[in-house]
């Protein structure tokens, strides 16, 4: 094996090791990120650690502080901006894909939903899920929607391991991918375009409820949120004649 090889062979499994840390909150949102500590954590030399970094800096999940690097914070604007983003883009590939899609490729979509969904740990379930839509889009025809919506769902993953985490919100998920797929395969574009808006809707109020409760804000999200958030509890406060 080539040295070249081997300094690649590094670089990707430190930039997995590092990817599943953050999206674990092993490492916090916030957390700094100094090359030497990283090389130090995982045994690794400089060179693969900062390819890792700038690869995490692409994908939105880490970004510079000064000369180096933290892990992202979580960013709600950021959150309602892709869910107005999936829904243009999946809602005009799936009435693609009622029009396109062959019975064959629907029901290997159906067998890769898998067993419950309450069977599977966060991780497999974010990865079915992402799996799913993906595909969805593919048999759209088009290969811009799939790129779209496998980029979008990247940028959301972190906070989709957190509605994961939860087995409730896990089934509930599944259940919906179902109803979806029932409705393309029934070729009923309408309903389809209903249920993904209703699906991709309910999915970022769940994430919205769970990232706005206080103690979650104080910690992890964007540092101008909580300023914004403090100034208006004081002028609430300071209007309230019965405090």
């Amino acid at each position: 094996m080539s040295a070249t090889t081997t300094g690649a062979s590094q670089t990707a499994q430190l930039y997995d090791r590092l990817r599943a840390a953050i999206l674990s909150l092993e490492l916090p949102p916030g957390q700094s990120l100094a090359e030497r500590r990283l090389e130090a954590r995982f045994a690794a030399s400089r060179t693969p650690v900062r390819a890792a970094l700038v690869r995490l800096e692409a994908e939105g999940l880490v970004r510079r502080d000064g000369r180096s690097y933290a892990v992202a914070p979580i960013d709600l604007a950021e959150i309602a901006q892709l869910a107005e983003y999936r829904r243009a883009v999946e809602t005009a590939a799936v009435r693609l894909a009622v029009q396109r899609a062959s019975d064959e490729q629907l029901a290997e979509l159906a067998d890769g939903l898998g067993m419950p969904a309450h069977t599977h740990a966060a991780g497999a379930s974010v990865r079915a899920g992402g799996d799913f839509h993906e595909r969805l889009a593919e048999l759209s025809g088009n290969p811009f929607f799939s790129a779209a919506v496998a980029t979008a769902l990247r940028r959301l993953e972190r906070t989709r391991w957190l509605e994961a985490r939860s087995a409730d919100a896990r089934d509930q998920a599944r259940d919906e991918h179902l109803r979806i797929l029932s409705a393309v395969r029934a070729r009923n574009a309408d309903r389809a375009e209903a249920l993904i808006v209703e699906h991709i809707r309910g999915t970022h109020e769940r994430l919205r409820d769970a990232l706005s409760s206080s103690d979650w804000r104080r910690v992890h999200l964007m540092p101008s949120l909580i300023q914004e958030e403090s100034v208006t509890d004081a002028t609430i406060h300071e209007a309230d004649p019965s405090s």
